[in-house]
């Protein structure tokens, strides 16, 4: 039995497999419809999420398996002061997956040493979101053709934002990947990234503070908010923050096969007239999501066509 709460619990052949799968779900949905029938995935959802609880039960429901849901902390004995272990140990009796979103960081992996079925981490605080990465590596690999020979932007909030850590640790084994990080100062990407996964894996990097002078490089630009909370003090946040909204005129900077992504949700960081550009990614990446956590049910369950 195996679970998944980070991504590099994945090998880089075990991604290209899940990522093929996902590629024949796309091409011959109807193969797949029956293959979890009579299994049942428990999610457990201790903080707000529409995209990716919705993605794992469509995912699930596309499977011809059943869902059982607790959306939130308080619907559940969580909220009588249950705890991780306990509720893990529980859920095992009733289901055959557990998909887990949690506020504190490390909460899934608790969950996953307690289960006796797989326990897949749908996010746990700032640490780790997987699932969402395996997204962005399909939405690349599906634009691209490839997941190395890459040049890849993240602009906004880099210091924050758990997508861009885990996807950054997922590109650094591939080859030929560089990352431009296009951030204000007070959001630069974490030393533990730049120390710890950039320069230990040997990835070409630089920093930058100017989304229009890194633009006509990138392959592909990842998009993340620029959240006023994050700041000191308003007058930085206001010198800063129409800097990283990429609009129609900041893209004439930008190649013509560039691919835009954003984890979502969106703010204001890109704006609507982007949506119709064949540069935008981001609505295919939802679709991708689901499509990506249906290979991954299959593969934690060993279930196969």
């Amino acid at each position: 039995m195996r679970s998944l709460i980070d991504i590099q619990d994945l090998t880089p052949t075990e991604i290209d497999e899940l990522i093929s799968v996902a590629n024949d779900i796309i091409a011959n949905p109807k193969k797949y419809s029956e293959v979890c029938r009579g299994k049942k995935l428990a999610t457990l959802f201790f903080e707000p999420s529409t995209r990716t609880r919705l993605s794992f039960e469509a995912a699930m429901y596309e499977l011809g398996g059943n869902v059982m849901s607790v959306s939130s902390g308080s619907s559940s004995s969580a909220s009588k002061g249950e705890s991780v272990a306990d509720t893990a140990k529980t859920v095992s009796c009733y289901a055959d997956i557990i998909a887990m979103r949690h506020p504190k960081e490390g909460a899934p992996l608790v969950a996953a040493m307690n289960a006796s079925i797989p326990v897949i981490n749908a996010g746990d605080g700032g640490h780790n979101h997987p699932t969402q990465t395996l997204t962005d590596l399909l939405t690349i690999s599906r634009e691209k053709g490839r997941l190395s020979d890459l040049t890849v932007g993240f602009c906004g909030d880099l210091k924050f934002g758990r997508t861009v850590h885990s996807l950054i640790s997922a590109l650094s084994r591939y080859t030929g990947i560089k990352i431009v990080l296009i951030s204000p100062e007070e959001l630069k990407v974490p030393n533990y990234i730049t120390d710890d996964v950039l320069d230990r894996n040997g990835i070409a990097y630089e920093e930058t503070t100017d989304l229009i002078t890194a633009l006509p490089s990138l392959d592909i630009l990842y998009m993340t908010r620029v959240q006023r909370e994050r700041f000191f003090n308003e007058e930085d946040y206001l010198r800063l923050k129409d800097s990283y909204i990429l609009t129609p005129d900041k893209l004439r900077h930008a190649r013509k096969d560039l691919s835009i992504m954003h984890p979502l949700p969106r703010v204001n960081e890109i704006a609507v007239a982007i949506d119709d550009d064949p540069r935008a990614c981001y609505f295919k990446q939802v679709y991708n999501g689901k499509i990506v956590r249906m290979a991954l049910i299959m593969k934690l369950l060993e279930v196969s066509v």
